[in-house]
């Protein structure tokens, strides 16, 4: 499925159905593909609408005066649920769709009626780890020369290390192949990923002052943290929850930052328990 948003043309997916309504937030380099497991667990009593956003893995280009500033695609989401018609929303984010959600709760959060916060990105944290810190200084890169690095991704050793998805998930490979597919075949896709992490570089502290205002955000907030975490550290999941007036932690063994490919059933029955279903 495609929506129409003012920065463009964005895909998702929707599972359907009456149940509460789950809208799952991915991260840099990556698509709605993070959440199959999870929105196929789900969708037994849950409607999931998991939107692929411009963060660099997706496949339609944007507009060339789309602002793709962290914050900017913040707003894209929240245009997302408004353009869908979507109320009572649960929204989750693992890795910097975390940072996304909570921008989103700073600035209200209308149509959120609760949210999860899976590992990520939080307070100064950014960009986070020797992956995080890779990702961000390519976009220093010409387009064409981003797609030229971006080429040894192709290979699984590649993948595997520190630098890459190494430490963000333990077993979920197969799904981070796909990821880099459209960067290495659509021009307007590096120009998009290009400009969406120098901007990133260039606020590295985006998430500071967002974060005095999560204690105004007074809805049920569930945090969950995997517990061998090496990018997210687990003392800002403690944070995280301690600031919010409804918080409650949880943390997850057996897994890294992507909790949706390293426990997913785990992580659904987390969402599935919040939700009260």
């Amino acid at each position: 499925m495609q929506v129409e948003l003012s920065a463009g043309t964005v895909e998702y997916t929707d599972t359907g159905g009456p149940g509460p309504v789950v809208v799952p937030v991915h991260g840099l380099l990556m698509d709605g593909t993070l959440w199959d497991a999870v929105a196929a667990d789900l969708a037994v009593d849950h409607r999931c609408v998991v939107p692929t956003l411009p963060l660099g893995a997706h496949r339609h280009p944007m507009r060339e005066d789309a602002d793709l500033s962290l914050p900017g695609i913040a707003r894209l989401v929240g245009e997302f649920l408004a353009r869908l018609d979507l109320r009572d929303v649960t929204l989750v984010g693992v890795d910097t769709g975390g940072a996304l959600v909570q921008l989103l709760m700073a600035d209200g959060a209308a149509r959120v009626s609760r949210v999860v916060l899976g590992s990520c990105e939080a307070f100064d944290n950014f960009p986070p780890g020797l992956t995080g810190k890779t990702v961000v200084a390519s976009g220093k890169l010409s387009p064409r020369l981003f797609g030229l690095f971006m080429q040894q991704m192709r290979l699984r050793v590649v993948r595997r290390l520190p630098i890459a998805f190494g430490r963000l998930t333990k077993r979920g490979d197969a799904t981070t192949a796909g990821w880099v597919r459209p960067l290495l075949t659509d021009a307007g896709i590096r120009r998009d990923a290009v400009r969406m992490l120098r901007a990133a570089g260039a606020d590295p502290g985006f998430l500071r002052e967002p974060a005095e205002r999560l204690p105004a955000f007074d809805r049920p907030a569930l945090v969950v943290w995997a517990s061998e975490d090496r990018v997210m550290p687990p003392e800002h999941g403690t944070r995280l929850a301690a600031l919010l007036p409804q918080g409650k932690l949880v943390e997850v063994a057996d897994s890294y930052t992507l909790l949706p490919l390293d426990q997913p059933a785990e992580f659904a029955r987390l969402i599935r328990e919040f939700t009260g279903r």
